[in-house]
């Protein structure tokens, strides 16, 4: 049978409520099959593989690194455990696709695509924002110099009451990282970059804020991760900063899990440029007419690749596609992101160096 005909094996690392996305996105390609999930919580494993069919769960990944008819795995794991498993998985020689955010700090999340790339393997940071089709389009429209020339972006996911779970791993920055900036500013914040083309930052301002999840108040519920009301909420629930790009370019990125606001969730992109504007929801442009300004919508064409991550992801390792999420811009996501913590605990601009 030809290499491109063959059925990828994959595992699941974590069967919460992302890796049961991770389980539903593999099984939309018709080439890929899960074989096993790897959970420590037995009752979530169990209802996970009767749900979805699959065969096998184990509470250690580890056994599933061992095994040979095992192609690939993704990680589903609260975000301290993912570049740990991300490097075990590389060293096995499997296929790895992690969700976000990629790490805890950019340390960790360059030994991975380091390793990665000695590996010669397949591995992607699977960010979600930037597969559906009308982005893809837009995607294309930028690419195109339909907007002219882009100069500023500005990037915000804002919630009015989101934290998720008060208590969890979600706002504990041991198990976590970070707040609302690693849960939800790494998507928006990646998206604006893609859509750009531009990951090269010069600076990084920012400032960090943890005014309602200390209180109590904000929760969202959401997810299954268990809860320890005497945990610390020690990570922030707003974030906002503003990053200069080598280019010349600015983008103003904001986040929240909590505030004040008249509607409950308010996210989108603004690009800016020269001959038009855009916007990411609704997807359109806007430009100027003969007398006025006109809005174009932007309708999703022929999609660039799979608007399923997974499902993209194994056509990456079946060599049909190359990973529209590059790890070198995952890394330089990561180093923003590490700015932005950098700067809010220093009170200074952070300088991110060229060759970085």
């Amino acid at each position: 049978m030809r290499k491109n005909c063959r059925i990828i094996r994959a595992a699941v690392i974590g069967a919460g409520a992302i890796g049961e996305a991770h389980i539903r996105g593999f099984q939309s390609h018709p080439s890929a099959r899960v074989v096993a999930i790897a959970e420590t919580n037995a009752e979530r494993a169990r209802v996970a593989c009767e749900k979805y069919g699959v065969p096998e769960a184990v509470s250690d990944y580890h056994e599933l690194l061992k095994r040979t008819d095992i192609d690939a795995v993704s990680i589903a794991l609260p975000n301290y455990l993912h570049a740990p498993v991300a490097l075990d998985a590389l060293s096995a020689r499997k296929h790895v696709v992690l969700d976000k955010p990629f790490a805890t700090c950019a340390r960790d999340a360059t030994r991975v695509v380091e390793l990665a790339r000695r590996q010669k393997v397949v591995f992607m940071v699977g960010q979600n924002q930037r597969f559906p089709p009308e982005r893809q389009k837009l995607k294309q429209l930028v690419e195109t110099g339909r907007l002219g020339e882009i100069y500023h972006a500005e990037a915000f996911w804002l919630r009015r009451s989101g934290i998720p779970r008060i208590g969890s791993w979600f706002t504990q920055k041991k198990f976590a990282g970070g707040g609302c900036g690693y849960d939800i500013g790494v998507h928006i914040l990646d998206l604006c970059l893609h859509l750009l083309g531009d990951f090269d930052a010069a600076a990084v301002s920012g400032q960090t804020f943890s005014k309602f999840g200390p209180r109590g108040l904000g929760d969202g519920r959401w997810g299954r991760s268990e809860i320890d009301p005497r945990a610390p909420f020690d990570v922030e629930d707003f974030a906002v900063a503003l990053i200069k790009m080598r280019s010349g370019r600015t983008i103003v990125l904001r986040a929240s899990w909590a505030a004040h606001m008249s509607v409950n969730n308010l996210d989108n992109i603004i690009l800016y440029g020269t001959e038009a504007s855009a916007t990411v929801k609704p997807p359109q442009l806007i430009q100027p007419g003969r007398s006025d300004y006109r809005i174009v919508e932007i309708k999703a064409g022929r999609p660039m690749v799979n608007p399923e991550r997974m499902a993209h992801f194994v056509d990456c390792i079946l060599g049909r596609a190359e990973p529209y999420v590059k790890p070198e811009e995952s890394l330089q996501v990561q180093r923003i992101l590490d700015a932005l913590y950098r700067s809010s605990e220093t009170g200074r601009e952070v300088r991110l160096k060229a060759d970085e």
